[in-house]
């Protein structure tokens, strides 16, 4: 089922062009900080264009290597924002409704599997981060580029997960 479900996903990739395209995102991203070269925009379209179609491991484990990229400062800030959006929704997502800073968010592999909870639940949360959706005119987060290089890192670790084929 592992290669049938990455062959389905690859297919997303498209060919040619838009594969060429896809490289060329994930290694901007790897290249200096995770949100130098990419604009709000483009972290928001690739998110959007790869994280709906990810079976619940391979977005996790995508989003686990995102946040490694990020000091543990700034998983707490984009948990925290999430805390907060999830709050606003009325959405209870287990473990992330305790009030004040929750230190685990420090953790890498914590606030991937929170992420993950929040994307299986209710995925415009995440992708309304870069004012990818709702209304408000682009919230606190749009003004950061902790929410940019967080999409971005789960985008780009999935497109490479992809690209090589594991």
């Amino acid at each position: 089922m592992g290669m049938d479900m990455l062959g389905q996903l690859g297919q997303l990739l498209g060919g040619g062009q838009q594969r060429e395209q896809s490289r060329d995102f994930v290694k901007r991203y790897d290249t200096g900080s995770p949100w130098d070269g990419i604009s709000d925009e483009e972290a928001s379209s690739r998110y959007q264009q790869v994280a709906p179609h990810l079976p619940n491991d391979m977005y996790q484990e995508s989003a686990q290597e995102a946040f490694s990229r990020l000091t543990p400062q700034q998983r707490t800030q984009f948990g925290q924002y999430m805390q907060q959006q999830t709050r606003q929704q009325q959405v209870d997502i287990p473990d992330l409704n305790g009030d004040g800073v929750d230190d685990r968010f420090q953790d890498a592999g914590y606030l991937a599997q929170a992420t993950g909870r929040v994307h299986q639940q209710q995925p415009n949360i995440l992708s309304g981060m870069l004012g990818g959706g709702g209304g408000s005119g682009g919230g606190g987060m749009l003004q950061s580029p902790i929410a940019k290089a967080a999409l971005a890192g789960i985008a780009a670790a999935a497109m490479r997960k992809m690209m090589s084929g594991r």
